[in-house]
């Protein structure tokens, strides 16, 4: 990942959180970020580049349609190297849109789901180019991840 930024994408909260523990990884990158326009988002997120999306997304359609048209009109303006998220609902346009383009994705599927995929996970995952869990146990419900150990 020479060229182009990293976009981390996730919902506020929890999802976030775990993107930002990723600090040590992503500190020297060009990089932006995708969330919700939240006061923990905004405390977490000062200074750098986030892109604000459209919520509450679940069971939503009218906000991830507008999350989809979001992520076409970044994607146009931004050259982006790699898409890695944690969920929710805002990471399916994103990711949808980034496979399309043959940006790379990636997955990080939440430390708090061991014995039900997550729906966010399930619906990205047809797009992803690599999928990350948090536990061994995680495994069993994701055939073929890499367990890279708990963000938190």
């Amino acid at each position: 990942m020479d060229s182009g930024e990293v976009m981390l994408v996730g919902s506020s909260g929890g999802h976030l959180a775990q993107l930002v523990a990723l600090e040590p990884w992503y500190r020297d990158r060009s990089r932006s970020w995708v969330t919700f326009d939240t006061p923990d988002a905004r405390s977490l997120l000062d200074g750098e580049d986030v892109v604000w999306a459209h919520h509450p997304t679940t069971r939503n359609v009218k906000n991830l349609l507008r999350n989809l048209w979001l992520a076409v009109r970044v994607f146009r303006g931004r050259e982006v190297a790699a898409v890695v998220t944690t969920g929710a609902g805002v990471a399916v346009p994103f990711v949808v849109v980034a496979r399309l383009r043959r940006i790379p994705t990636v997955y990080i599927e939440v430390y708090d789901r061991i014995d039900t995929p997550t729906l966010s996970a399930r619906l990205c995952r047809p797009f992803l180019s690599a999928m990350l869990v948090q536990w061994e146990e995680q495994r069993r419900l994701y055939p073929k991840s890499t367990v890279v150990g708990n963000l938190l």
